[in-house]
């Protein structure tokens, strides 16, 4: 019996350590496995990282042009092929970008909320068309044969707030020494005609000067030596459509990842004023990227073509723009008067005739494209502090009788069926100046 019990108490050690190898080799493989797993989803996720960012191109690397390798669009360039849209985006970051900063104080007054105002007072319009020797036969509504006059009597007033008063001497103060110039197309070349014939009443005219139409068009003050300029630029990237005068192509080519060759004329600017949107809505625009061989070309909608040139512009004031030194503001969308059915149902018209701006403060036309602006806000939003925004787009959608209509020159003649539709050639796009473009920079009177 006592031989019996020694024997077994003999094997209880074997057991025991042979049990604890099984549970030691099930720990190690166990762990093995689990390192296993998770290398495995490391590599993966690295994985995924690395798909969601080789589209990714970076924007407005210099080299190419300083090297003048890089081909330069004009009206003469052309695409000797187009292919399937890669999928390639704009990626950017913000050098500079300190999350715990937050955004741009907000505004006491949301001076972009309010109503228009009839003001037949001796203030209104702010300046007289016939006075100015600078004003364009595009916006001359009064000169080319407008007989109501009402449209420049309007004034825009916010609901909880009153605008600035307009003050050309203390604007000129604000712009002693110092480059303002609008960069965009021809609706921000509009807003530039105002806002010197706005400025140029009080200055002498043996002391002041306007450059001749051209890429770059400056108006200069010698006694402020202050410049007011205007860079044609109306898809902010490079593109085939950057003549001031010869941009009418049939096929609208763009740079999608650089805007250096419009940024070496604006960087030395003291206050910039961009704006673009109307020629991303027309039919859809070919891409020939900087890392693509000569004459080839993708092909997309405009909306995502203006999406790129949004996110390159904004990459290149993320990381050349000190809030502090230089002011950047961003002009929204410009809306049209196309369709008279949109504030009037039952009616077949567009702004041609129209005398009164829209009442209703909910209005909302077609000629202003919601998703366009919430792209936009995106951007703006990365930039912060970078960029202030002249939102313009809600109190211009009232001012349906604020278009030059048929009151302007037409370059093209007109022949004698469209003559007697006067709608039919009614320009419903651009502003009479004295107009709206004044409130505009009434706007950046007080933001300034």
């Amino acid at each position: 019996m006592s031989q019996r019990w020694s024997r077994k108490k003999s094997r209880l050690p074997l057991a025991g350590l042979l049990f604890m190898l099984v549970v030691t080799f099930m720990i190690l493989f166990n762990e093995r496995s689990i390192q296993q797993i998770h290398h495995h989803a490391a590599s993966h996720s690295q994985n995924l990282r690395e798909a969601s960012t080789s589209n990714l191109v970076k924007p407005n690397v210099p080299g190419n042009y300083y090297l003048g390798a890089l081909e330069v669009l004009d009206r003469f360039s052309k695409c000797n092929s187009t292919k399937e849209y890669s999928g390639k985006k704009i990626g950017w970051v913000d050098p500079f970008d300190d999350p715990g900063q937050g955004t741009k104080e907000e505004q006491k007054c949301d001076v972009f909320s309010g109503k228009w105002v009839f003001d037949n007072s001796s203030s209104y319009p702010l300046h007289k068309e016939s006075q100015c020797p600078y004003m364009s036969d595009q916006l001359a509504c009064q000169k080319h044969g407008r007989k109501d006059l009402e449209y420049q009597h309007w004034r825009w007033q916010p609901h909880a707030c009153n605008l600035k008063r307009w003050n050309v001497t203390e604007m000129w103060e604000k712009l002693r020494g110092k480059r303002l110039m609008f960069v965009g197309d021809s609706l921000n070349r509009g807003q530039w005609i105002s806002m010197v014939c706005l400025l140029q009443s009080v200055i002498p005219r043996e002391k002041q000067s306007m450059s001749p139409n051209a890429h770059l068009t400056i108006f200069r003050a010698e006694d402020y030596n202050a410049t007011v300029e205007f860079l044609w630029a109306p898809l902010l990237v490079e593109s085939n459509s950057d003549d001031p005068v010869n941009h009418r192509l049939g096929e609208r080519i763009i740079r999608p990842d650089s805007v250096l060759k419009h940024a070496s004329k604006w960087q030395h600017a003291d206050i910039l004023i961009f704006n673009t949107y109307l020629w991303w809505r027309q039919d859809s625009v070919k891409l020939r990227w900087s890392s693509e061989e000569r004459g080839s070309c993708e092909e997309v909608k405009g909306a995502e073509g203006m999406e790129m040139a949004m996110n390159t512009w904004g990459d290149w004031i993320a990381n050349n723009v000190d809030p502090n030194t230089k002011r950047i503001f961003f002009v929204t969308m410009s809306p049209t008067h196309q369709w008279s059915r949109e504030w009037n149902p039952g009616s077949e018209g567009n702004c041609y005739g129209e005398k009164k701006p829209i009442e209703e403060e909910s209005y909302w036309g077609s000629g202003s494209d919601i998703p366009t602006m919430r792209m936009v806000k995106r951007v703006l939003d990365r930039l912060g502090p970078k960029v202030s925004v002249i939102n313009i787009t809600q109190l211009s959608e009232y001012r349906k009788d604020g278009h030059p209509s048929v009151y302007r020159k037409f370059w093209e003649p007109l022949n004698e069926d469209r003559l007697k539709n006067p709608a039919s050639y009614s320009d419903c796009t651009h502003w009479c100046v004295p107009g709206v473009p004044d409130v505009w920079n009434q706007l950046l009177f007080q933001f300034l």
